[in-house]
């Protein structure tokens, strides 16, 4: 068992709230999680994906009623969606009777309806996580490069061997695109939508263009933008959004598009081990994304990721705005004796940002002029997780 970073704060949102949501894509360990809670907290775990457990469910009132002073954890919850007004009524009995804290922690594999149905009928009742796979401050710093091959998910990362772990990508691509997704009621072909992600895969860290993509895949605008919010709902894909500044330069506008999870990511693009990933014209931007995707996941809540560039070529690879407001500049090379492209000093003359750095894949830190400081990924997701629990 890998333990899981964010299961402090899960503890501390039930001790201040009736009701957490905890979202994160399929298999990426919410149940595993949720379990490991509910017996620390002596709670009733319920998955509506099971008929046993639904059908406890068939007079929710009655049932909730009866366990009204234990934590209940109800796992895809999305599948009863007219449970959260059942929800929101006994949260205000137990806060009423003097519980107002701890009552329901509740799961889903997808953010949009989530957070809608959530939002709208638990408001001021629910706080809400987001679960993410694997990163470097819970694996460690020696296992960078593997972590970066599969991905975080735990089946993938934990597989006996790179072969066992590519086959059970393949497997969680197959799945999501047979099964899980209509169950989210969108009825899409699998084979576009697979067609769909392994383009994406193609154009990792790539400006987004609509049009091109429609074209490159024989489907119309309208139908395009939707497999993508599609994929961000489902919490697989990533739109980094520019930073608009305030200066006197043609700024790029479109946001840039990664796939989250790098093993995914390589899975589509039939990348299997080390020796091919590394000799792959993907690699760069795998590991772009990948490192923007461990960044935000373990920074602090509130803070914001961007990506700076101008038509002239000044260029910020990731933009981190913290919840006080600080800017940290940051250039992505795999190679610890990479020095900053002059793109980079441009863009920060104009962002004017708090800190430079240039993120490697080594574990050393250096200092490497004009004020930018060189640093491992692995010391600075570690920096960044300090601060998220300070």
């Amino acid at each position: 068992m890998i333990p899981r970073r964010i299961q402090p704060l899960l503890l501390q949102r039930l001790a201040e709230v009736p009701a957490v949501v905890l979202l994160g894509p399929r298999q990426v360990g919410k149940t595993t999680l949720a379990l490991e809670v509910a017996e620390l907290r002596d709670g009733i775990y319920l998955d509506l994906e099971s008929d046993h457990d639904l059908a406890k469910l068939a007079d929710p009132q009655l049932y909730l009623e009866r366990h009204l002073g234990r934590l209940v954890v109800l796992d895809e919850i999305h599948r009863l969606p007219g449970l959260f007004r059942t929800l929101r009524g006994l949260i205000d009995r137990a806060r009423r009777a003097g519980r107002r804290s701890g009552l329901y922690l509740l799961l889903g594999s997808a953010s949009l309806d989530m957070l809608r149905q959530s939002g709208e009928t638990l408001a001021g009742r629910v706080s809400h996580l987001e679960l993410s796979p694997f990163d470097v401050t819970e694996v460690g710093d020696e296992l960078l490069e593997r972590l970066w091959l599969r991905g975080g998910f735990p089946e993938s990362f934990l597989a006996r061997d790179e072969g066992a772990s590519f086959r059970w990508r393949g497997d969680f691509v197959r799945t999501y695109l047979e099964r899980d997704i209509p169950q989210f009621g969108r009825r899409i072909p699998a084979e576009h939508l697979r067609r769909f992600w392994v383009l994406l895969a193609h154009h990792q860290g790539s400006l987004l263009n609509v049009a091109s993509l429609a074209r490159a895949i024989g489907m119309d605008v309208k139908t395009v933008h939707g497999y993508l919010d599609l994929l961000v709902d489902l919490l697989l894909l990533r739109r980094l959004p520019p930073w608009h500044a305030n200066v006197r330069k043609r700024l790029v506008k479109s946001p840039k598009v990664f796939l989250r999870d790098s093993g995914i990511l390589h899975a589509l693009l039939g990348i299997r081990d080390e020796d091919s990933l590394h000799g792959h014209p993907a690699a760069g931007p795998s590991w772009e994304g990948f490192v923007i995707e461990q960044l935000l996941t373990v920074a602090p809540w509130g803070t914001t990721g961007h990506f700076y560039r101008t038509y002239a070529g000044a260029e910020i690879d990731l933009l981190l705005v913290l919840p006080d407001g600080e800017r940290w500049a940051i250039e992505i090379k795999r190679s610890p004796a990479a020095r900053p492209d002059r793109g980079f000093h441009a863009a920060c003359t104009d962002v004017e940002p708090d800190r430079l750095l240039l993120v490697h894949a080594g574990r050393g830190s250096h200092p490497c002029g004009s004020g930018v400081e060189a640093v491992g990924l692995g010391a600075l997701a570690a920096e960044l997780a300090a601060l998220s629990s300070g």
